[in-house]
């Protein structure tokens, strides 16, 4: 196959993924009730929108749960396309928004795989991506996976594209202009979803690897550029250093419990979400935010006096990041949990020969492996859940799979 003729039909499987995550959101997704994220994601679009910063309106009930502190960038975005108002349901504008950005995501991963495996791997690895289930239905949720997914692969390409310019021109500083505007981008991302910050460390070390010095300093520097000025705000805000958002601490504390199973959040695990709150009535009068530190400190006092216990667990989150099985899994309908299972069971043992056989020829694929690593890291020092797995290691399942379902031709 010829890079035409894929590129006509990444732009066909692009218009499908559109009309199949409208199809989605309008043809079966109504009415569905949110889930604690997703209201508390709009209150502070609402909040946002009133002109009152990211702070939770008055008025906003959460139950027994805690109001988290969040990244501010899905709320930010939120607020930008006025889906800034109190709803019982996934607002049609949000539905709207997010299935153009899930078409730019098929287009994404299409290319990245185009790049890395041939015209062949794009086109099959487009079709894959418009029809994926979980990507299809991720547009339909105010979860912020919908933002960071073409955030993330964005910065890969650019990535791929610095690396390839910094090996054509043989200069220090090849690809400079493109790695500032990934560590941008990445920037960006890390204030939509904090974990992204797990993926400079690992870029730069790819970078220094390569020799690449100048590339290591530019990618790093230029996402502080774009988080420094909220981290300054959250200097102000909780007199205390809080990088990007204060659910850091209930976060680690859930994944590295002493009942922690290595899978699942609160709502996963009804034993864990009972002591937390307990924890919360042993520290009365605390907000989310002052109860972070308590969090943490207590999770390190887990760790520390059960290492041989937290290398099993560190053992289970490998599996569980990879492996979708779970309570996470099974709190959703048999027909969610098939929809899920089926399409990752069926293409992960294609991706797992298809990492063998293109991991060694680097190339474009390195960033995307990169960040799937990140992913990882990010599981292990949390915990593993689908929602953490579908915006990364999804697509890099899908363009791995398309690569050997290609036949793996070079690309010319």
């Amino acid at each position: 196959m010829d890079a035409p003729r894929a590129r006509r039909l990444i732009l066909i499987a692009v218009v499908a993924g559109l009309l199949l995550r409208l199809a989605f959101g309008f043809g079966y997704w109504t009415g569905k009730p949110l889930t604690h994220d997703e209201r508390e994601y709009l209150a502070l679009a609402q909040s946002l929108a009133e002109g009152r910063g990211l702070h939770y309106p008055p008025d906003h009930a959460t139950g027994t749960a805690q109001q988290f502190g969040r990244a501010p960038g899905y709320p930010v975005f939120l607020a930008a396309i006025g889906a800034g108002a109190p709803a019982d349901a996934t607002p049609a504008r949000v539905k709207i928004a997010q299935s153009a950005l899930g078409a730019v995501t098929v287009w994404m991963i299409a290319i990245i795989a185009l790049n890395a495996a041939g015209p062949r791997a794009g086109a099959i690895a487009g079709g894959l991506a418009a029809l994926y289930p979980p990507l299809v239905w991720i547009p339909s949720y105010v979860l912020s996976e919908a933002l960071f997914m073409p955030l993330a692969l964005g910065c890969v390409m650019l990535l791929a594209s610095a690396r390839a310019r910094a090996d054509a021109e043989h200069s220090p500083r090849g690809g400079g202009a493109l790695t500032v505007a990934a560590g941008l981008l990445a920037g960006v991302a890390i204030l939509v979803r904090p974990g992204m910050v797990f993926f400079l460390p690992i870029v730069a070390a790819w970078f220094l690897w390569r020799r690449r010095w100048s590339l290591a300093l530019a990618v790093c520097v230029s996402a502080m550029v774009v988080v420094a000025p909220w981290t300054l705000r959250n200097a102000r805000e909780y007199g205390r250093f809080v990088p990007v958002a204060t659910e850091g601490g209930i976060t680690f504390w859930t994944g590295n419990h002493p009942l922690a199973i290595g899978e699942g959040d609160l709502a996963a695990n009804p034993a864990i979400k009972a002591d937390e709150i307990a924890f919360r009535r042993a520290h009365p009068g605390l907000t989310s935010a002052e109860l972070e530190p308590l969090y943490y400190r207590a999770a390190f006092e887990q760790i520390a006096e059960h290492p041989g216990w937290w290398a099993g667990l560190l053992v289970k989150k490998a599996f569980h990041t990879f492996v979708p099985v779970g309570p996470s899994y099974t709190l959703h309908s048999t027909k969610y949990l098939l929809a899920s299972v089926i399409p990752y069971a069926v293409l992960a043992p294609l991706a797992l020969i298809g990492l063998l056989r293109l991991a060694p020829r680097g190339g474009a694929i390195t960033p995307l492996l990169l960040l799937a690593l990140s992913v990882v890291v990010t599981s292990l020092v949390f915990f593993p859940q689908e929602r953490f797995r579908i915006p990364v290691i999804d697509p890099a399942v899908i363009v791995l799979s398309s690569a050997v379902l290609a036949g793996l031709r070079r690309h010319p």
